[in-house]
């Protein structure tokens, strides 16, 4: 594969990118607190992209080594995938992307890899990036702030997918590395949030219980797109298939769902599953 290093092809790649990729190298582009490089199957002229993590990861840490991918050749992306080097195939980590292929893909690997089988892809709907400014209604008894390490505990213990060892460090990381969003009530303590993640997107929203029914995640999704955008950032995120509730709340704000589903897939699970 290639690696794509230098600022003006950067450039070019995103605007030729719209996807978890594009993020990844807007932020490649500010000082890289992520510590992603991206590597294509040719340049300039790639039909398939990958953006990863640089340098070595825990071999059981699917949570930091996380991957997203972009493909104009589904059989351009397989092959960039299988080149060695590409991957570290002997970790756990995710790929994502919002083509089918990224998931079919890493079937089609993992039968020529028997010990390294992926967990069936998991789909969320994925939604465009906010283009109108909706109006904020903010809760007077409440002031916004943002989060910090002080608050990953309450985190991962809130997350779905927490509640571990390895996702607290990666909580930890994305609150250190990147912008966050939170409402408080008259004690300092959040209610209700976003963050941002490695790859641009709004993540990891939450509300507590006892002040849902309120407006807060409106308010708090008005304010991080406010926020995204005045650092040249789309504000685009997914949800879960379930989540009708915050789904229609996405489409109020004035997002669009874009047909087909966001497919992560866990690549080695045993591994990443082991462990604390």
């Amino acid at each position: 594969p290639f690696m794509v290093k230098c600022s003006q092809s950067m450039f070019l790649l995103r605007k030729l990118l719209r996807s978890h990729v594009y993020g990844a190298v807007m932020n490649i582009n500010r000082g890289n607190p992520g510590e992603f490089e991206v590597v294509v199957d040719s340049w300039p002229n790639f039909s398939a992209v990958l953006a990863r993590r640089s340098g070595q990861m825990p071999v059981d840490d699917c949570y930091r080594s996380t991957h997203a991918a972009f493909y104009k050749d589904v059989g351009a992306y397989q092959a960039l995938l299988e080149t060695p080097g590409c991957l570290r195939w002997d970790t756990a980590f995710h790929v994502f992307g919002l083509q089918e292929g990224v998931a079919t893909v890493s079937q089609a690997i993992a039968g020529t890899k028997a010990p390294h089988l992926p967990q069936p892809s998991m789909g969320t709907p994925h939604w465009t990036p906010l283009t109108a400014d909706p109006h904020l209604r903010l809760d007077p008894a409440v002031r916004v702030g943002s989060l910090s390490l002080a608050h990953v505990d309450l985190l991962n213990e809130t997350w779905t997918y927490g509640g571990n060892a390895r996702s607290r460090r990666y909580l930890a990381e994305v609150l250190e590395r990147f912008p966050s969003i939170c409402l408080q009530d008259e004690t300092g303590q959040p209610i209700s949030w976003t963050l941002t993640d490695p790859f641009g997107t709004g993540a990891h929203g939450y509300t507590l219980p006892t002040h849902r029914n309120r407006g807060h995640m409106r308010a708090v999704l008005v304010l991080a797109a406010r926020q995204a955008q005045a650092r040249g950032f789309p504000f685009f995120g997914h949800t879960a298939t379930g989540n009708r509730p915050m789904q229609r709340l996405m489409e109020e704000l004035g997002h669009q769902r874009l047909p087909g589903l966001c497919r992560f897939i866990l690549h080695n699970p045993g591994l990443g599953r082991a462990g604390p």
